[in-house]
């Protein structure tokens, strides 16, 4: 050993301590690794929590039916179009009364005691389109644009009256060029709708009971029609689902969205004069236990 250089020596004490030392301290960095993931979670499930808490509260506050429910639609011209900009120059709240006396009929058949269970008033323009869904993203691109819709409707004007309930974008179109319609949607976890609609007043009785359709969306209903065949489903879909013969039904249930003339067959409701609200879809949005 008298011969052995003190380099050797030193090196060997170094490899001495790190292998004796070393597995404890990679325990402990995983550890710390394991416990700060632990905390990331356990954060990130709290800040879940309250949201879903949160939202939980504000929609129960709304479809308490204590107080008018207050609506605000944002007219958007969809297309670009003359003739979407033209309809938008007549666009007020006299336009959409229909809608207010639809849910006081349609409330009152459930014994909701308001003068004015929906108040519809007709918001400024805003200043940019909501973000629309994507076709053909997974759950974090669905996700993202969630993320996204709820910021569009943060930024909303809600203008000189009192803060809206739901909320809903109403984004026009020049019928001649677009024979069809991207789907309109409501989310009841933001209280935010998107409604496409045609730019012509012979169209004004059917995109009122759109609007009314993605409203009840809005406040938590669920639709009763076969997305396949776009059809109403029995019973839930149907506004007389025991009516003898069951064709042709004379109303739609507005969550089954049409009204069904034979098996197979139904055609979509001219005006809210043609449409109900059925006892399940009252049961979601609060209107009976």
């Amino acid at each position: 050993m008298d011969n052995v250089s003190p380099c050797v020596v030193r090196s060997a004490r170094l490899l001495y301590h790190s292998h004796s030392r070393g597995p404890m301290a990679v325990r402990s960095s995983r550890q710390q690794g394991h416990m700060l993931r632990h905390l990331r979670i356990i954060f990130l499930l709290l800040l879940l929590a309250a949201v879903i808490l949160g939202q939980w509260q504000a929609r129960s506050l709304v479809t308490s039916w204590e107080t008018p429910l207050w609506v605000l639609l944002y007219p958007i011209n969809g297309d670009g179009s003359d003739v979407a900009t033209n309809d938008l120059n007549t666009f007020d709240d006299l336009r959409f009364s229909a809608l207010e006396s639809f849910f006081r009929r349609e409330a009152g058949r459930y014994g909701i005691d308001l003068d004015e269970p929906v108040v519809v008033r007709v918001g400024p323009v805003p200043d940019a389109p909501p973000p629309l869904p994507p076709t053909d993203g997974g759950p974090l691109a669905i996700a993202w644009w969630s993320l996204k819709l709820r910021y569009w409707a943060f930024t909303l004007d809600d203008g000189d009256g009192p803060p809206a309930d739901v909320r809903i974008a109403v984004r026009y179109f020049d019928p001649a060029g677009n024979p069809r319609l991207p789907h309109s949607l409501g989310l009841a976890e933001v209280r935010v709708g998107i409604v496409n609609a045609y730019a012509d007043a012979e169209y004004r009785g059917s995109n009122r009971v759109v609007i009314a359709h993605e409203l009840l969306h809005a406040l938590g209903a669920s639709d009763k029609y076969d997305p396949t065949s776009n059809l109403p489903r029995h019973p839930d879909g149907y506004a007389e689902p025991d009516r003898q013969p069951r064709y042709p039904q004379q109303k739609a249930e507005l969550m089954g969205g049409r009204i069904p003339l034979a098996p197979g067959e139904a055609r979509i409701a001219g005006s809210l004069d043609e449409v109900i609200v059925g006892p399940l879809s009252a049961r979601e949005i609060g209107w009976s236990d």
